[in-house]
């Protein structure tokens, strides 16, 4: 049997009551738990950290400047990773592949670099591994910029080239004797390396009794003639070292014995201990002759006296002329010349030396 509409009413706002109740009380349990999840993540936040939005977190140069290290050194730091390679400069690489064709090297470039057989050593070589090892560290010169595919040509040669010239013009400098092998001779003069380079001796300055195709393979001293890196121009002389080497023991004045080698119109180059010396005409004799022909003879044994050395053109002067007692006397009598050469040579000495107390020129008076 159903209840009175009175009932009813009452009953409704009995149910009413208590859904009120219990969502108030849901809400309160609600808030109770946020704000125990709250203090629990407040706990564990440090008190110093700023928001997004606090100027504190914001980085500014002073900033920078107290992290230890200064814009300066940041910048410097990020130039060492600049990749911006340009032929001429020379950087350093790694080796990690060896080719038939080349060498491949890490140099830290976007694509590894390509170093070409030829370009390896400034010397002839049988192979890359005469001069490369895998995982081996050196410096590279780059030569090209970087071809469609990323990559750059380099090579070792560039840098032993450049730093051999510097070497021979260093050399040079110094007037320094070197030794060299003779590899190959030419109608011209006799070729050999120097520091990797190849250089020439004309035949006018190879001063040897051989003939010029038996030097081949002969070490020979030498001395520079011109160091000229732009013509590619290295010139040496075999004679300026032997002259060198001879004048350390010989000296203005002294008779020495010789063998005539060649006569030119000029006069005569005659050998004295494995050195040439030039036998002017004009110093032949006090007399005047037309041609050295007329005097004397290849291989004709005689006396001279040396009046001048040039250490610097690795030349030797000589003369005939001061050892005659009786002018023409080279033309009438050369035996009597050479019998008495010791004799006139003192008696040139000595005027020498008169000449130099008078304060007259010594060199000036050689060459009378």
């Amino acid at each position: 049997m159903s209840g009175t509409p009175s009932d009813t009413s009452q009953e409704n706002q009995e149910q009413d009551n208590s859904s009120t109740e219990a969502i108030n009380s849901n809400t309160e349990n609600s808030e109770t738990e946020d704000n125990s999840i709250k203090e629990l993540i407040e706990e564990d936040i440090p008190k110093d950290v700023p928001t997004a939005d606090d100027p504190r977190s914001r980085v500014n140069k002073k900033d920078l400047e107290s992290a230890g290290f200064t814009l300066d050194e940041f910048a410097s730091l990020l130039s060492k990773y600049d990749y911006n390679f340009k032929p001429g400069d020379i950087v350093n690489g790694t080796v990690f592949g060896l080719e038939s064709k080349g060498a491949m090297i890490d140099i830290g470039a976007k694509t590894a670099a390509f170093m070409p057989m030829q370009e390896v050593s400034i010397n002839r070589v049988e192979g890359l591994s005469d001069v490369l090892q895998p995982s081996e560290i050196r410096e590279f010169f780059i030569m090209s910029e970087e071809n469609e595919d990323g990559q750059l040509s380099l090579s070792i040669r560039r840098i032993e080239y450049q730093r051999a010239w510097e070497r021979v013009r260093q050399l040079q400098k110094e007037d320094a004797t070197i030794y060299s092998e003779v590899f190959a001779t030419n109608r011209g003069g006799a070729l050999v390396r120097v520091e990797g380079l190849r250089g020439f001796i004309p035949g006018s300055h190879i001063s040897t009794r051989k003939a010029k195709e038996e030097l081949v393979a002969d070490f020979l001293p030498l001395k520079f003639l011109e160091v000229d890196e732009e013509r590619n121009r290295l010139v040496l002389s075999h004679r300026r070292a032997l002259v060198e080497r001879k004048m350390n023991r010989l000296e203005v004045g002294e008779v020495v014995v010789g063998a005539v080698r060649g006569i030119k119109p000029y006069g005569a180059f005659i050998d004295i201990g494995g050195v040439s010396g030039l036998l002017h005409i004009s110093e032949i004799s006090h007399e005047h002759i037309e041609t050295p022909h007329s005097v004397l003879n290849v291989n004709d044994q005689m006396k001279v006296m040396i009046i001048d050395l040039d250490a610097e053109r690795g030349r030797i002067s000589l003369s005939t002329k001061a050892l005659e007692p009786e002018p023409g006397d080279m033309l009438t009598d050369p035996q009597k010349v050479f019998d008495k050469a010791e004799e006139m040579a003192a008696r040139y000495k000595q005027m020498l030396l008169e000449q130099a107390e008078e304060g007259e020129d010594p060199i000036a008076v050689m060459t009378i």
